[in-house]
């Protein structure tokens, strides 16, 4: 969608977010959190992606980000007691694992909901691509449960309360999963064939994202519970089912 509306992107996420840092800064909050995201690094020269990887998004959203990231670094050089921290977000995932919330939302465009969408109603599932540079020609990426990503809030919310300064982490967790990897764990999970439909790439979309969790796990004590494959998509199709 950042393709298709860079405008509309750009004011909400750039313009917005510096009139917003401002007014935070201006009322003497020093300490945020910014999520950010995978989106930054673009098609990455070197697997996993280390944080201080060459910055080359392929997307309108990612650059974004990274706009928002270099003007979050120029306000804490300006003032020196501002500290943040950006997560940068692999592909968030996953459900409460009782199935009691989850993700809904107008337009869905990510994968997991997509596939459950297509399974329960026995229709196609449209996949964007299959000649990429990757081992099964569909994008890979490493998928992190949403439970572990609430905990990389809470320990960067410790970092930025016992130490000053600025910091930027992955949020990931270094394995990595193709598109068609994740039409197959749900086929397994839900029992049912899904009907795959080819369809053409979707603009800004990298060959492989895929973390390299080491700087957050090794600063911060960091270890996903919840993020191989298996329970990610049983918590999302729990709650998609629910």
């Amino acid at each position: 969608e950042s393709e298709a509306y860079p405008d509309l992107y750009y004011q909400n996420n750039v313009v917005g977010s510096k009139i917003f840092f401002d007014i935070v800064v201006k009322n003497n909050i020093k300490k945020f959190i910014f999520s950010s995201s995978a989106a930054v690094y673009g098609n990455p020269v070197k697997t996993p992606i280390p944080e201080d990887h060459l910055k080359n998004p392929t997307s309108e959203y990612g650059k974004n980000k990274l706009e928002v990231e270099e003007y979050l670094d120029k306000i804490s050089k300006k003032n020196q007691n501002v500290s943040f921290a950006s997560l940068r977000y692999f592909n968030a995932a996953g459900a409460a694992l009782d199935g009691s919330m989850g993700e809904d939302h107008k337009p869905e465009t990510h994968i997991i909901p997509n596939i459950i969408k297509a399974l329960v109603s026995s229709q196609p599932f449209f996949l964007f691509g299959n000649d990429y540079n990757t081992k099964d020609g569909t994008c890979v990426r490493d998928y992190i449960h949403v439970l572990d990503l609430v905990e990389a809030h809470m320990l960067a919310l410790d970092k930025l309360d016992s130490s000053m300064g600025s910091v930027s982490y992955n949020v990931g967790t270094g394995n990595g999963y193709s598109n068609k990897e994740i039409v197959r764990a749900l086929e397994i999970v839900s029992g049912k064939k899904i009907n795959i439909q080819i369809s053409k790439r979707r603009d800004g979309d990298a060959d492989t994202l895929i973390a390299d969790p080491s700087k957050i796990k090794n600063e911060l004590g960091f270890s996903p519970k919840y993020s191989d494959i298996d329970t990610i998509v049983k918590s999302a199709w729990k709650w998609h089912t629910k």
